[in-house]
């Protein structure tokens, strides 16, 4: 029989935490509460609040998820401190640090403080394809890493980074990293259009070619350099193609630059 995952809270159910839950559900989840002030309904035994007081009497989740706005985060955070003040927190907050949420939950005049885990996962966790970086202090139990690395795993793959300064480029890498996949399939079909093709095909076109390289990726252990050459003939088509893009400041540096850009943003989003 399959374990289930464990009971969580979920503070916040905006894009990333719906994309969570439907992953989670059909993992399995444990009888768990989602606190939203916009969400309808969860099938039973899962719950639905818009208020902290109106958390069921008695329930203790394995896990607190912090989904919420990080720049929202706070006064919801010393709430729950209250409640729950020696909690498991799994924060998927781009760039709230461990230390800023403890403070956080410090107002909530508390005496013990929770244990903080960070994750940064990525919208493709709606189909059970995200990809996830976790940090974990040196106070987090085998136990308490276990649950959050589950709740992850249900939703797609996990990495987990020694630093705290590292969950930044992994937001920079996959956390953000959806949206440039997206726009490269948004420029192929407009540049398919430009050289005459019917919006439908050059649509398809750019999305299957996506898929179908993404899935060379996924299932084959080449190296991605080395894919790329296989589908390089000296003088070809993709050369061609390849001898533009790879131009010192064409995708090599904007595609740094790009990275760079997130990671500086998620730094200064820290409390």
């Amino acid at each position: 029989m399959t374990t289930p995952l464990p009971s969580i809270l979920l503070a916040g159910c905006g894009k990333m935490g719906s994309a969570m839950v439907q992953g989670w559900l059909a993992g399995g989840l444990a009888p768990s509460v989602v606190l939203d002030r916009h969400l309808s309904d969860l099938p039973a035994p899962h719950r639905v609040v818009r208020a902290v007081a109106d958390i069921p009497a008695g329930f203790v989740p394995d896990v607190i998820v912090l989904a919420v706005k990080p720049q929202k985060a706070d006064g919801v955070l010393a709430e729950l401190a209250a409640r729950y003040p020696q909690a498991t927190v799994l924060s998927v907050m781009a760039g709230r640090t461990v230390a800023s949420l403890e403070a956080a939950f410090a107002a909530g005049a508390t005496a013990t403080q929770p244990t903080i885990i960070r994750a940064m996962p990525n919208t493709p966790s709606l189909l059970g394809a995200g990809m996830c970086g976790l940090y974990a202090p040196l106070t987090a139990t085998a136990e308490q890493k276990q649950h959050c690395d589950s709740l992850m795993r249900a939703v797609g793959e996990t990495v987990w980074v020694e630093r705290e300064s590292l969950i930044d480029a992994v937001t920079g890498v996959s956390g953000s990293g959806p949206a440039y996949v997206f726009l490269l399939a948004e420029l192929l079909e407009k540049a398919g259009q430009a050289q005459g093709l019917p919006a439908p095909v050059a649509r398809t076109l750019a999305r299957e070619v996506i898929y179908g390289a993404g899935r060379m990726l996924h299932e084959l252990p080449t190296d991605a350099e080395e894919l790329r050459r296989n589908v390089t003939s000296p003088g070809g088509t993709t050369a061609a193609a390849l001898a533009v893009l790879m131009q010192p400041e064409a995708w090599p540096r904007i595609t740094t630059d790009a990275v760079a850009a997130a990671v500086n943003r998620a730094g200064e989003l820290a409390g």
